[in-house]
């Protein structure tokens, strides 16, 4: 059971790790609107993205952005986020 708990955790923070280079990545055009990613950088990105975007996509769903003024604030990102770091806490109070 420890060794179940160990890896959920693992995955949970490798998750994690990857859902924070998403956040980062997603910067990037704000700030360089001239940037494009090639070779390995591109490849590194669509992987990001394919990995995150299922989870997000899904609570997007069911959570609508919410509309501050003329600006829509998508918070699915933040719901999964959250949400895994409450089931890596869990597996350890459970075990």
């Amino acid at each position: 059971m420890l060794l179940l708990a160990r890896v959920l955790s693992l995955l949970c923070t490798l998750y994690i790790w990857v859902l924070i280079a998403r956040m980062i990545i997603s910067w990037i055009p704000l700030l360089v609107p001239d940037f494009r990613p090639k070779g390995a950088a591109a490849a590194a990105f669509e992987a990001i993205y394919t990995l995150t975007d299922p989870p997000i996509t899904f609570v997007r769903r069911y959570i609508k952005p919410i509309r501050i003024g003329t600006v829509g604030l998508d918070v699915a990102f933040m719901v999964v986020f959250l949400a895994l770091v409450v089931l890596r806490r869990m597996v350890w109070l459970l075990v």
